[in-house]
């Protein structure tokens, strides 16, 4: 892509979602919104391979769809209250039209199924920004029109989980398995955004570190199905060493910083006097664990089946970053102990 195309395209990117953080009114965020669907369906699109064309047109459908809906909610707010403001959303069918135009928007389940299909379309960089950047705005959004509905954000929340951990389990495709951990963590974050919000932020930002850093470890492997993983020991062994530690931060486990969101929820659900629903969710915790666990088996205690002559094509240099992998590797496995300073900045 020409480098003028492509610098527009990532402002515009940049632009739609500063107009949608930045807005108080609902106009200007759909506008947001709409821009930043606009700006990154070219970049989608860019590979000319049927595949990612089906992507961008099944993505184009669904955010238009969400944004419609959206605009469809604020003009009902507007026309029963009379306010455009987004923290001045009152009636309780405006605001559960834009939660489910927002759930579509990120691919909260049972409204995830087009998420899935467009990220297996696209190549690793682009799915990148689908996955952490894209969901910026909309999540900016949900946490403006607190407190909402509380009946239909723990439904949404649990639903996610469960569907997160259950859809990856037959996957053999990592873009599609990462599409279902990105729903399963939303959930997670859905779930706990209208008892404490500096906590589901705090979620999100754990969550964009330790996706950024699995989707550069993939994309530094050239890896897009389970079976190529088992050959990513020649590339990078080291790398191949410490991605273990990435997934099972992903998955939650102690000691690694994906425990500590996972800990802070359960903790505030059990606060809320809401037991059974942290016990659930801790449960759908396991099912994506397990998907994990068939990642770090393939890659580490899997040998390709690849004679020494079939190894030497995969030796050549990669051209990506490395310190942006490495600062967001680091960052997904070492946070852990930064807990108590977390909890102090975000007032938890």
């Amino acid at each position: 892509m020409n480098p003028y195309i492509l610098a527009t395209l990532l402002f515009s990117l940049g632009l739609g979602t500063t107009i949608t953080l930045t807005s108080s009114h609902w106009l200007f965020a759909w506008m947001g919104l709409e821009i930043n669907t606009l700006a990154i369906l070219p970049l989608m699109a860019q590979q000319h391979h049927p595949r990612a064309v089906e992507a961008t047109m099944k993505y184009f459908l669904t955010q238009a769809t969400g944004a419609a809906t959206l605009l469809f909610a604020s003009t009902t707010n507007a026309w029963l209250t009379g306010q455009w403001d987004i923290l001045q959303m009152s009636h309780p069918l405006a605001i559960t039209m834009v939660i489910l135009a927002l759930s579509l928007k990120v691919g909260l389940a049972p409204l995830h199924t087009w998420l899935p299909e467009v990220l297996q379309g696209l190549d690793l960089t682009t799915g990148l920004i689908l996955s952490t950047w894209q969901k910026l705005a909309p999540f900016a959004l949900f946490l403006q029109i607190q407190p909402a509905n509380p009946q239909i954000l723990i439904m949404l929340g649990i639903t996610s989980t469960l569907v997160g951990g259950w859809g990856g389990l037959n996957q053999t495709q990592l873009r599609k398995i990462l599409a279902y951990s990105s729903t399963a963590h939303l959930g997670w974050m859905i779930l706990i955004l209208q008892f404490s919000p500096s906590l589901a932020l705090l979620t999100l930002i754990t969550y964009l570190i330790m996706t950024s850093s699995t989707f550069l470890v993939f994309k530094l492997n050239k890896s897009t199905s389970i079976n190529m993983l088992a050959t990513s020991w020649t590339k990078a062994p080291a790398l191949t060493t410490l991605t273990p530690l990435i997934l099972l931060s992903l998955g939650g486990l102690p000691p690694l910083t994906g425990f500590m969101p996972k800990w802070l929820i359960l903790q505030e659900l059990t606060k809320q006097e809401l037991a059974p629903i942290a016990t659930l969710t801790a449960l759908t915790a396991l099912l994506s664990l397990y998907f994990y666990l068939r990642l770090t088996y393939a890659m580490t205690l899997t040998m390709s089946p690849n004679n020494v002559t079939g190894t030497t094509p995969w030796r050549l240099p990669s051209l990506q970053l490395t310190l942006p992998l490495a600062t967001l590797t680091t960052a997904t496995i070492c946070l852990l102990p930064l807990t108590p300073t977390m909890a102090a900045l975000f007032n938890l």
